[in-house]
């Protein structure tokens, strides 16, 4: 792919456009200007999130991230994921799958079995309004905000824990979160030197291989660790194949003041489309694993069979050097850089499509006048993202205050070729035929602050401002230059009813600019949400509860519409006001040394209001409708048995209530509940001999066999002023397994 990348690059350079506009390039240098001129002021050296020395309670390594975690102190909702729990399911399936039974989640992947490309929705809000950060860096694409597990597979081997914090949560990088924030940290320093190799195997030929490594401290101050990994699946539905390479390279320095990391991850992925999903019912009932991508017809539409290359190419490599400085017993800074690239194309073979499309003139072959052909197409997609994010931190006993901030910016070229057009003879294959390129710079700088009142009360408030400024001049969206100012406040309060007891209340404003996709459909706003929550935490040694009640309410939400556009891509449209109201429970309750049980139930009603739809040629008013995938109810259940020492056996349960893929409240929009159980088993021996320890993996994902669906999409389009409703579906796999076994020196 590299060598064809770099083919294309010198092909298309002379049709490059030679500079971004002038407006562009002086909000790009105030910008610049404006954080150099905050780096040097004295809160100069400056922290951002967190990693693992002392600092009084807290641990370095994890204060690479306090600038976008949430603590028992914050009022929201929110759930860690340690290390040790990620690792007990860890077979090479996607971050969304191992994420999948935490409180109001619900994840969905085309392949079906869990690797590939996979999404995960919280509260009903989909990927592009779910903030990732890795070590406190934007992780979200800055054009389309969407996340592509699938380029950085495997990353969950080298993560020290997950933090989950649902609805707007705290103040972090990136885009706001409109549904929820998921925040990655990184391995930590590790004491002492280890090697592990890890393999396991299952279900649709489905492979993993990883190696891992750390020198330990060397010195006392240096570490140096590392992973390779290479997955490999022919996935659940037919075609839906993967081949993912991925690493993760880190070289830390340690002493008793600072924590200087320079992290290196990226991923190589290579995939068989499977995003068209099922539209023929009688497939869907008895040829479910039948993929649609690749389909190649005749002229006269009879069947040819399917192209070998409809797959979807990617590259991206993160660079990360983070800087944690403890300045005294109160005072701790940190300061990022970071910078990705990202590389590839997807292609696939398009039947009977115009050539004017392309910018390919009609061609007369045996006294026929050719206008429409079949043809093959690369999309690319070539992007820069760099920039730095950081913040500083003072705690006291009654006090803990984060000043930080982020500048981020992205760099995307698009373009497209036509490598073959049949019956077409064009003399220089690949043809251009359109070429795109965009800009984004965004800003961002907030304050947060903790205070004691008293024994009792504790206050917390949190000010964010964010500048965004996109410029795109794509065929699809049109000139668009845009610049947004947004002032996101949060307040809350914490009330300690005893040492096992608390009740919060927060508010919390967010605001979010429209994505690439979006300017393609039209002219859309920017969207706001006034998120208010109100919970009880009840923390006692063998039994621990996490009551939370939410009202969501959004102006112009970029609501899903059911439909996606010609590469996959959910559409999007502003639906005026909406609201989603719930309530959520998660406990862990230990029963014995033996039984443990980690129930979570989430309940809502996601309603758009005075919802307003053009069908069959009229403007038609629906009143109050539910918003598309956002399941009323979502139950999750884990029940762990330890019948022995290292050994431990987990039954996981899910079950989604009844979904819309439209916002239509249309029957032949709705999605089946469904009902899953996985079988989880794990077991350590230590040897002490030529191991440290053998581990055994083995996972029975859906048990029971249930024949489910977990995502799909619904459009509709008209005909004489009659519209006609289409609906399509993604199986998800039938009970399959995986089994590995991890070595470690």
């Amino acid at each position: 792919m590299k060598n064809l990348f770099i083919t294309q690059v010198e092909r298309i350079e002379s049709q490059k456009p030679k500079a971004k506009s002038q407006n562009l390039k002086r909000l790009s240098i105030h910008y610049w200007l404006l954080a150099i001129g905050l780096w040097i002021m004295p809160i100069a050296i400056m922290a951002q999130e967190q990693d693992s020395i002392v600092i009084k309670e807290q641990i370095i390594d994890e204060i690479l991230i306090t600038g976008v975690r949430a603590t028992s102190q914050t009022p929201v909702t929110f759930s860690n994921v340690s290390k040790e729990e990620l690792k007990s399911r860890n077979l090479g399936q996607d971050i969304p799958t191992l994420l999948g039974y935490l409180p109001s989640v619900v994840m969905t992947s085309d392949a079906g079995n869990g690797i590939g490309y996979s999404g995960i929705r919280v509260r009903g809000s989909d990927a592009t309004r779910v903030n990732i950060t890795i070590n406190g860096i934007p992780y979200n694409d800055s054009e389309s905000h969407g996340t592509f597990w699938v380029n950085m597979p495997d990353l969950v081997s080298s993560v020290e824990n997950i933090q989950v914090q649902r609805g707007v949560g705290t103040s972090t990088n990136g885009a706001g979160a409109f549904g929820a924030s998921i925040n990655l940290l990184t391995d930590a320093v590790q004491e002492k030197a280890s090697a592990e190799i890890s393999n396991s195997f299952g279900s649709y030929n489905t492979w993993r291989h990883n190696v891992k490594f750390s020198t330990g401290k060397i010195g006392e101050h240096f570490e140096l660790s590392g992973r390779l990994s290479k997955i490999k699946s022919d996935g659940y539905i037919d075609r839906a194949w993967v081949d993912m390479k991925s690493y993760f390279l880190q070289g830390a320095y340690q002493d008793d003041k600072r924590l200087i990391k320079a992290v290196m991850f990226g991923g190589d992925q290579v995939t068989y489309q499977a995003w068209n999903g099922l539209e023929d019912l009688d497939k869907l009932e008895n040829d479910r694993t039948y993929n649609t991508s690749g389909e190649m017809y005749d002229r006269d539409g009879n069947f040819l069979g399917f192209y070998k290359n409809e797959t979807d190419n990617y590259k991206q490599d993160h660079y990360q050097l983070h800087w944690n400085e403890k300045l005294s017993n109160n005072w701790n800074t940190n300061l990022a850089f970071h910078y990705t690239r990202g590389e590839g194309f997807y292609e696939n073979y398009r039947n009977n499509n115009d050539l004017s499309d392309y910018g390919i003139a009609p061609v007369v072959v045996d006294g026929e006048l050719i206008e429409k052909s079949n043809v093959v197409r690369q999309k690319w997609l070539v992007n820069h993202f760099y920039g730095t994010v950081f913040s500083v931190n003072y705690r006291d006993n009654d006090w803990n205050v984060i000043l930080g901030g982020g500048l981020n910016k992205y760099e995307g070229d698009h373009f497209g070729y036509i490598t073959y057009a049949r019956e077409v003879p064009l003399q220089n294959y690949p043809h251009l035929y359109y070429f795109d390129s965009s800009v984004k710079i965004d800003v961002n700088f907030y304050g947060k602050a903790n205070y004691k009142i008293s024994e009792k009360w504790n206050a917390f408030a949190d000010m964010q401002y964010r500048a965004v400024g996109y410029k795109a001049n794509g065929q699809e969206t049109g000139l668009v230059d845009d610049n947004f100012g947004f002032f996101n406040p949060k307040a809350g309060i914490t009330y300690y009813v005893n040492d096992t007891n608390s009740l919060y209340f927060s508010y919390a404003r967010a605001n979010r600019e429209p994505n690439r996709d979006d300017y393609e459909n039209g002219n859309p706003k920017p969207e706001t949400l006034d998120d208010f929550e109100l919970g009880w935490r009840l923390n006692k040694e063998r039994f621990k509860l996490n009551l939370n009640g939410y009202y969501m309410r959004y102006q112009n939400q970029l609501v899903l519409t059911g439909a996606l556009n010609d590469v996959g891509a959910p559409v999007r449209e502003n639906s005026g006001d909406s609201y989603r109201l719930g309530i959520e429970a998660d406990a862990t309750i230990v029963a014995s040394d033996k039984w443990i049980f980690r129930p979570n139930i989430a309940v809502s009603q996601n309603k758009n209001i005075d919802f307003f739809t053009e069908r069959d040629g009229e403007l038609q008013d629906l009143g109050n409708t539910n918003i598309a995938f956002s399941p009323d109810v979502i139950l999750s259940n884990s029940i762990t048995f330890i019948p022995m020492e290292n050994m431990q056996i987990s039954l996981l349960s899910k079950y989604v209530g009844s979904q819309y893929m439209s916002n239509l409240d249309l029957k032949s929009s709705k999605l089946d509940s469904y009902f899953i159980n996985d079988l989880n088993a794990s077991y350590t021996l230590k040897t002490n001999k030529v191991f440290e320890s053998i581990t055994i993996l083995a996972l029975v994902n859906n048990i029971l066999d249930e024949k489910y669906i977990s995502n799909g999409y619904f459009y509709s389009y008209d005909v004489d002023q009659t519209t006609f409703d289409v609906a399509g579906y993604y199986p998800q796999a039938t009970r399959n397994f995986l089994v590995g076994v991890t070595l470690a020196f």
